[in-house]
Parts: structure tokens; sequence; C-alpha cells
């Protein structure tokens, strides 16, 4: 149930028979209209902006409007005890309490769809994220966009969409023969014991390397590794296994697993580039051009010459693209559009790519070729994830490490668990910085939100515990009148918010609205429920060692969410702690 869309469905129903009735004009839409949650100093429970959006239709002063709209309002509805009017023109509403019993019952009744948007259109949707390079393990840096693009799979999920989760392989390019290379000197450290050649800056330092060279040789007693060109090939082929092993193994651990693995390489094998310049050459978005000096370039050294270019600024890019390099090999462009001719033959209906902060220039030539390959506007939509900083003791935290010169979500996952590191990560806005806090993260306080929404459900299971029942049972409600105080009415106000969390974090791509949400739904069961402490006749196991029906169905309509919500960040919510 969301008592917004109710509300907004029934406001809209009325101006509709005012406007019949010669009462009230309309204009050709009332999409404007919304119904909102009241700032708390009103102490109401639904604002809506109606008299503003169809003053200038009318031609009254939106206050004048409004006041003939709450009568229309109170007329209609008996649940109503109050509407206020407030400047400029805003129609606040009050429920009567009775409203809220109702509420919770219809919440109860319906708990597995509860905050699922029925309404609105289904649509199947590609996720990409992660996609690091597969040339060691994920680090820190990975680590908030790949439980980004987790959570906002889950959300979609939640509200009843199709979503495939994917992971582009760049399993092409001097990176990976300088990958390749560096696996085979370490075989060659492991078996003639030569040293690795620590001043060539093209390969790769890290110990884990070792454990790859020595998983290889292993399990290829076969290989002759004397000659590195007769098994470049094949030696590329297993150290990109290891990584990817080792890559999932960290997914693992954070609690992801991608639908697909989707290979560069075979791309490029079976001419997928080609086949998409092709049709970009038939569609007249390519041309032979020259591209002058970027922005910072000294111009002296810059050399123009003619390249293949994507006409990208035809949908919105500052410049147009190269598509090939003076050697005549595609760019990592030409690729990236052919992966992305490969996801629109898929038939999604939107594709979804999570990038790194280092990425984020890459929005505008990546969303122009997806414009010019489906024909369509705003069919991929690009999240950032922006840099995280880790901090232990007030300082900026440097952990001992064997990985490489970064720190890796293995290291993370060891120091503070799985469900900190996702919950976290997903405490603010994707598209700011986020500082980690090493000691905040292992408090027992409301300073660490994990924690405080963990105790909530906690606590709430000790009282069905206690009681010897099952908080994962269904309650059967038998003639259910109970009417709920004000400190009650208070929590079911946020819990009626819950819709609207989960709308706008599944329509805006927006996840960290979620543990917002929940941070503040344990904030108020934790203020209540201390309430207890000095009034006896607000804890929820009375003297008699029992609990009232209308407290026991109250609990498991809290826990209904906070299990919801948990479920959709990732994270555990123990019965103990």
């Amino acid at each position: 149930m969301n008592i917004f869309d109710k509300y907004l469905d029934k406001i809209k129903k009325i101006l509709l028979d005012l406007s019949k009735n010669g009462d009230l004009i309309l204009p050709d839409k009332l999409d404007g209209i919304t119904t909102e949650i009241p700032p708390v100093k009103f102490n109401s429970d639904i604002s809506t902006n109606v008299a503003m959006v169809l003053s200038k239709a009318n031609n009254k002063p939106p206050i004048d409007l409004a006041v003939t709209l709450v009568e229309a309002i109170k007329k209609d509805d008996n649940l109503i005890d109050d509407i206020s009017i407030i400047k400029p023109g805003f129609i606040n509403i009050k429920f009567k309490p009775i409203f809220w019993t109702n509420f919770i019952e219809e919440i109860i009744k319906n708990s597995k769809t509860f905050g699922v948007n029925l309404k609105e259109k289904k649509n199947n949707y590609l996720v990409e994220f992660v996609s690091a390079n597969p040339t060691g393990p994920l680090h820190v840096g990975h680590c908030r966009g790949a439980i980004l693009g987790d959570v906002i799979t889950n959300v979609l999920l939640f509200n009843k969409h199709k979503v495939t989760k994917e992971y582009y392989v760049n399993d092409y390019g001097n990176q990976i023969i300088n990958f390749t290379k560096s696996v085979y000197y370490r075989i060659r450290e492991i078996i003639y014991k030569e040293p690795f050649p620590k001043d060539n800056d093209d390969l790769y330092p890290g110990d884990y390397l070792i454990d790859f060279a020595q998983n290889i040789i292993d399990s290829n007693k076969k290989i002759d590794f004397n000659d590195y060109e007769k098994i470049s090939e094949e030696l590329t082929t297993l150290s990109i296994e290891e990584a990817l092993k080792l890559i999932k193994s960290n997914l693992n651990i954070l609690g992801i697993n991608h639908d697909n693995f989707i290979s560069e390489k075979k791309l490029v094998k079976n001419q997928e580039v080609e086949k998409v310049i092709d049709y970009l050459q038939k569609k007249a978005f390519v041309y032979k051009g020259t591209i002058k000096a970027p922005e910072g370039e000294n111009n002296e050294k810059w050399v123009e010459r003619e390249q293949l270019l994507f006409k990208s600024t035809d949908f919105g890019d500052d410049k147009d693209r190269a598509l090939q390099k003076s050697d005549g090999a595609w760019t990592y462009f030409a690729s990236d559009v052919a992966y992305h001719k490969n996801k629109l033959d898929r038939k999604f209906d939107y594709l979804i790519n999570i990038l790194g902060a280092d990425h984020a220039g890459y929005i505008k030539r990546i969303s122009s070729s997806v414009d010019a390959l489906s024909g369509e506007k705003n069919k991929l939509i690009c999240k950032v994830s922006q840099l995280v900083k880790l901090i232990k003791e007030n300082k900026p935290f440097k952990m001992s490490k064997r990985k490489g010169d970064y720190i890796t979500v293995d290291d993370l996952i060891k120091e503070v668990g799985k469900d900190a590191t996702r919950f976290i990560m997903l405490n603010r806005s994707s598209d700011v910085e986020l500082d980690f806090d090493f000691d905040s993260v292992k408090e027992k306080s409301k300073d660490n939100p994990l924690y405080y929404v963990q105790y909530c459900y906690a606590r709430i299971s000790s009282v069905f515990r206690h009681l010897n029942k099952d908080l994962n049972l269904d309650i059967k409600l038998d003639n259910y009148k109970f009417e709920y105080s004000n400190d009650e009415i208070k929590i079911l106000k946020k819990i009626s918010e819950w819709p609207k969390c989960i709308d706008s974090a599944s329509s805006k791509l927006e996840p960290h609205r979620i543990p917002v949400y929940l941070y503040e739904l344990a904030s108020e069961f934790h203020s209540y429920w201390n309430l207890g402490k000095q009034q006896p006749e607000k804890r929820f196991i009375n003297d008699q060692k029992s609990i009232s029906p209308n407290k026991l169905i109250f609990l498991k309509a809290i826990s209904n969410v906070i299990k919801s919500g948990m479920d959709i960040v990732g994270v555990d919510t123990p019965d103990k702690m």
C-alpha cells in the first residue's frame, strides 16, 4: 500500500469530478501534481501541491483555490482528521488514528509486495559493473562500484523488473600482453630461479602473480616454458583464467555474482568491431579526419593525422572520437562501441553502466555511440562511483599487504566484514566521495548505522524469541481493530514512506536511499523502545510476560521492512547481537 499514490489518485478523481461540474478548469495533463512527505514541523501525514499547479489555469491565487479543494477532499474522505493550508498553497492532510490501523492491517496482509510499485511498466535491464582489467585482484577502488551495481540490481528486482548482471572482460590489448609477460617471468622465477625484472614499468609487480604462476605450472605439466613466443597465446588464456578466478572469489566474498562474463577478445575475434564500423559507415556516422591536440597537451608535440572518426558531436559529445590507431589497430573505444552494439542486439529495454571516478569523462562518448546505434535517447544510463578514502584513527589508513601498491577487497573484508563493507559503501550517494572510517564501523552505537539497523531487528527478534514465536512466520489478523498511540503512529508514518523510498531508489537508480531510510526507521524504533524504561505501558512485554496483539503486529510490520531493506542492500539481519 502506497498511501502517497493512493491519495494522489483520490485527488485526481476529485479534480475530474469538480471539472465535470464546471467548478474547476484542468490542464491537459495532471503530471505536475504530487503527494509528498510534509516537513515534521507541520504535524501532518501527506502534503500536496495541487492548488499551486492548478492556480494559473483557474486564474486564482493558490491559497484561494486550496480553500475550494480542501472542502472537496474533506467531503470525500472520512479518515481525514484535519486539513491545513500552508503558504504559498500547500494542502497538508492529517489522518485519524483508524487510518493507521487500516494501514498496518493491509501491509501485514500484503507483506510480500509492500513497497513494490505494481503500477509501473516493468522493464528488462542489463547492468554492467566492475569490469576491471583481468590482471589481478579487485581493490577498494572497484569495491564501491561493485556494491553499487549489485544493489541497483537488487532494487530493480525487488520492484519486479528483469535484470541481467554482466562483467565485461577487457582481455585484449597491450595491458594483457604485459600481464601475460609478467606471469611468464614469475614462472621462470619459480622454475629457473631467474629474478623478476623489477625495473620494467610495463610489468605487473604484485606478489599475487606468484600464485598465478604456481597454479599454471602445477596444472600444465606438459607446457615447455622456455620459449615465450611459442606459448604466449596459451599462456594468455591460462593467465586470464587465473585472474578471473581471483576476481570471482573477491566478488563472492562481497556477496556478488554476475550472470555473464563477456570477453572483449571474443568480440574482436568474431569481427564484431568490423561489423559495427561497417554499420556506422552505412549510417554515415563515421568519416576520415584529424583530431586537434587535447586540452593541456603540448600543441608543438601533437601530430595531427588522418584517422577514422565517429561523429559523436552529432549526438552531444564535445568532439568526434577516433576508432582506429595510427598502426591500424582498433581503439579501446571501437571495441567498446562493438560491445554496446552486442548489448543492444540482445534487446534490453535499458543499459546501465557503473563507472569508476576515472571514467566519468568517458560517459559522453559512449552515450553518443549508443544513441547512434539504437536511434533512441537515454537508452544507456551511466552511474559514476566516486572515490573511497579509508580512514583509521583520524588519518589515511594503509594496510600491510602483498598484493601490489593498493588495498584489496580481500584486505578490506578481513578487516571489517562483508556487511559493514556493503552497508557503509552504500551509505552516501555514489556521486560524492566517501570516507570509510574503520573505527566507526566497528562501534556498537548509533554512530555505526549498520549496527544500529541490525540491533533494531535483533531487539524485535528478542521479543518474539521470549514469547516462543517465530518472527519469520506470517501473523493471522483476527478481528483486528486496535488503535495506535501517537508514538506508534510516528513509526507507522515512517513505514508508510517505504514504497516512496523504493520508488526513488529504483527510478533514479539511487540505492543509497535504502540504508539512509533504514537508519531513520531504526532510530524511530529505538527511541520508542527506550520509552519503556520509564513508562511500563510502553514496554512490548508486560508484567504478565505476554504481549498485546496490536504490539505484536506493530513489531512484525517494522521487522518486515527492515528485513526487506537489508536483503536489498545484501547484508544480514541477525536474531541476536
